[in-house]
């Protein structure tokens, strides 16, 4: 048994660096979790048409809704079981903006019928987006999502392309600084950047079994639908 993110990847997952490796081995197997904690360079924002959508979603904890430079950041990935028996690992990122902190969180699961990473964003896993991962010839992991879909009660609908936000995300280890630097990039084919990220953090690991998974970083409400 291997971890989520080694399933879905194959014998991709063995080009990624060791330190990748072992972040993206976080899981019930491995009986690690990861605590990340840095700085992000910036956070910003596309065209200002989309900060209204970005403050409703900072509602359910789903992006970020204000803009920022040198944000002290922490992301914290726990495994658990959920409550429909998949394997799930929290992507909880906070952002020390002034005025107060803000979420952005996400759990993940395996789906093999949909051969991705199932991305369930925010406090009730409302939205659900496909994720491929792959290594880079650096060593460094690529994420692209793929299809996105709304759920709320019956309903049950796929976001149009035009609409939707097109993920980005390229996570590499420095070996110079001993530091992950992560950049993330949301755009819409249409309207081009939509929000985006990018800093450097150090990673702590942690006994999971020992530490369990906290319930503040688990979502309000779980949804089964993939």
């Amino acid at each position: 048994m291997t971890s989520i993110f080694h399933q879905h990847m194959g014998a991709d997952f063995g080009r990624l660096h060791p330190e990748i490796r072992r972040r993206f081995s976080v899981g019930l197997d491995s009986g690690e979790a990861c605590v990340g904690r840095g700085t992000m360079e910036y956070i910003r924002h596309g065209a200002p048409f989309v900060k209204p959508f970005l403050r409703l979603g900072g509602t359910r904890n789903i992006l970020v809704p204000r803009e920022g430079r040198q944000v002290p950041f922490a992301i914290e990935n726990f495994p658990y079981t959920d409550s429909f028996g998949r394997e799930t690992v929290t992507f909880v990122r906070t952002f020390h903006l002034p005025g107060g902190p803000h979420r952005f969180d996400a759990t993940m699961v395996l789906s093999p019928e949909r051969d991705c990473i199932l991305d369930y964003l925010g406090t009730h896993q409302h939205l659900a987006s496909d994720l491929h991962l792959s290594a880079e010839p650096d060593g460094s992991l690529l994420i692209r999502s793929g299809a996105h879909r709304f759920r709320e009660g019956p309903v049950d609908v796929r976001v149009p392309s035009l609409i939707a936000g097109d993920a980005e995300v390229r996570e590499s280890f420095d070996d110079s600084t001993g530091r992950f630097r992560i950049r993330v990039r949301v755009t819409n084919r249409r309207f081009g950047f939509l929000f985006g990220y990018q800093g450097s953090f150090t990673a702590t690991y942690l006994d999971a079994g020992t530490h369990g998974t906290p319930s503040r970083l688990r979502p309000v409400r779980e949804e089964a639908r993939a």
